[in-house]
């Protein structure tokens, strides 16, 4: 089920708007639903699979002088760590800010996986992120 893009960037040409996609997909007879909100230089991402709860949040951001990415709980604690690591991947593969909201089951790695999968290639076709080319590392796609 897609629903479309609600783009409020409409500001005098600048690119500082608002930009919200919600869409759901069926993954192993669970249904994920997503919701994505593009900020300036940052992007909100909620993951639910069986309620509209919020679940745990994740704040991902790239650290000096490395360009390492550090993860923090916001929302949760620290015992679920479900969307810690696709804060962090999402964070190397956009370079913006992530807030990431995870609210699917633990302890299932496949499930996570899909839903990660999911949301990069729905990223990737809004334009907030760049596909892998053969042979690249996130150290020459920062470089770009």
């Amino acid at each position: 089920m897609e629903n479309p893009v609600i783009d409020s960037k409409d500001r005098g040409g600048h690119d500082d708007g608002v930009q919200v996609t919600c869409f759901s997909e069926v993954s192993d007879d669970v249904t994920l639903h997503f919701q994505i909100i593009r900020l300036d230089k940052q992007i909100y991402a909620w993951i639910g699979s069986n309620s509209a709860k919020l679940g745990h949040m994740y704040a991902a951001a790239s650290t000096r002088p490395n360009n390492t990415v550090s993860v923090t709980s916001i929302l949760g604690g620290a015992s679920d760590n479900t969307g810690s690591g696709i804060a962090r991947r999402l964070a190397l593969r956009t370079g913006f800010n992530i807030i990431l909201a995870c609210n699917i089951p633990k302890n299932n790695p496949m499930l996570e996986a899909d839903a990660e999968k999911k949301l990069i290639q729905k990223l990737i076709s809004l334009g907030y992120a760049r596909p892998r080319s053969v042979g690249s590392t996130s150290e020459e796609m920062r470089k770009d």
